[in-house]
């Protein structure tokens, strides 16, 4: 996935994509500052998935609050975000008989914000 703002550091061969969804009505400030010359920051808003590209031991820090404050209210393992499993498992169903087409209706449907 390309970040073209804040890429991941080149010297971190493994990478992995992760998704954060707020869930929250509030807006959030997605962070990650625990990787050595790398500073992550997002905005997301209520509702919305941030699909990210991290390295294996980062932490998401999400921080809520009004205008001028924030507060932080959650550090979350990158790796307890990775998505990489549930697509690779979704690709494999459509080996078993699937067109690609369904595979797509299906993983949109499962993971569509309501």
């Amino acid at each position: 996935m390309a970040q073209i703002i804040d890429p991941v550091p080149t010297d971190k061969s493994a990478r992995i994509l992760c998704c954060y969804v707020n869930a929250t009505s509030k807006i959030q400030i997605a962070r990650i500052t625990n990787v050595p010359g790398w500073y992550f920051e997002r905005v997301v808003f209520p509702g919305q998935r941030l699909i990210f590209e991290a390295v294996p031991d980062a932490m998401l820090e999400i921080h809520c609050g009004m205008m001028a404050s924030a507060i932080l209210s959650d550090t979350i393992p990158c790796d307890r975000l990775l998505i990489e499993d549930e697509l690779d498992a979704t690709f494999e169903s459509s080996e078993a008989g699937f067109n690609s087409v369904q595979v797509r209706q299906a993983f949109a449907a499962a993971t569509s914000v309501e």
